[in-house]
């Protein structure tokens, strides 16, 4: 018999979330899938070789379980424990036509004033 972990103490010491009962409580809510199979309580064992996939903020998370760990440890510890399948998002820096909204930031109006300024 294989080895497996509460999901919710998974996911704490991976450092998904910053404490156990809010990684139970996106359990709860349904929010985590094991192997494409919708979860809903925080007691599930995940082992290794397990694929999961959440919602962390505003990103879906998609990771595969490479160990399962005996302590919340620093960062690299914690990465050590899955290999992170996420498609990677497109480029943060979008130019300021595609912010609809929102307001240039300082790196913004720095780039508007050089247009502005330049000499024809």
């Amino acid at each position: 018999m294989s080895e497996t972990l509460r999901i919710d103490k998974w996911l704490w010491h991976a450092r998904f979330f910053k404490t156990r009962t809010l990684a139970a409580k996106v359990v709860s809510a349904g929010r985590v899938r094991i192997n494409a199979e919708r979860i809903k309580k925080p007691s599930t064992g995940v082992k290794t070789g397990d694929g999961l996939s959440f919602m962390q903020g505003n990103t879906l998370r998609i990771v595969r379980v490479e160990g399962l760990g005996t302590r919340r440890g620093p960062a690299p510890e914690a990465q050590a424990l899955y290999l992170d399948l996420t498609p990677e998002a497109e480029t943060s820096s979008k130019p300021v036509a595609e912010r609809v909204g929102t307001r240039p930031t300082k790196k913004d109006r720095r780039a508007i004033d050089a247009i502005r300024h330049t000499p024809s």
